[in-house]
């Protein structure tokens, strides 16, 4: 049976991949308003990630006899100048991230919870990921500065992602 404490954080966990998620439609959004549709549908890939991710901790929950408590969602603030500024905020989200699974890995140590553990090593090594990718991002913006027509090649990349690849 898993712990009261474990119980509790894994549920926070879950609401902070459902907002991430929330998070990326909304930058998809935004991206769509400014007729950048790689960048959306970057965004969009990640909202079906984060979904996927919230989902990967509800199964573990109920599959050890734990119980699920959806939390409410807050509404996204995705505002921003440019493009670089929306990259800037995915990677301190990403960060943000990050510094709950390494906190939630922790208490499962400190909880002798291996089955979560083990959950955990596969979401730490996708958080590496996760802020690669932002990161990368991120400097090739920050590289091409003003250049709309280095916007518009970057755009046409990412509008290339596939589902396959996150897989």
């Amino acid at each position: 049976m898993i712990k009261q404490k474990v119980q509790d954080e894994i549920n926070d966990q879950i609401q902070a991949e459902f907002q991430s998620a929330w998070l990326y439609l909304a930058y998809a959004a935004w991206f769509e308003d400014k007729n950048l549709e790689g960048f959306a549908h970057w965004m969009r890939l990640q909202w079906q990630e984060e979904q996927a991710h919230g989902m990967k901790f509800y199964n573990h929950m109920l599959s050890r006899g734990g119980k699920v408590e959806l939390q409410e969602l807050d509404k996204p603030i995705a505002d921003a100048e440019n493009s670089e500024e929306v990259f800037e905020k995915v990677l301190e989200h990403e960060r943000y991230i990050t510094k709950r699974i390494h906190s939630l890995y922790d208490l499962a140590k400190d909880e002798g919870d291996y089955p979560l553990q083990t959950l955990l090593h596969w979401f730490i090594d996708e958080q590496v990921e996760e802020e690669e990718n932002a990161e990368r991002i991120l400097e090739r913006l920050k590289l091409m500065g003003d250049d709309n027509a280095s916007l518009y090649m970057l755009d046409q990349e990412l509008a290339g992602r596939s589902a396959d690849e996150d897989a």
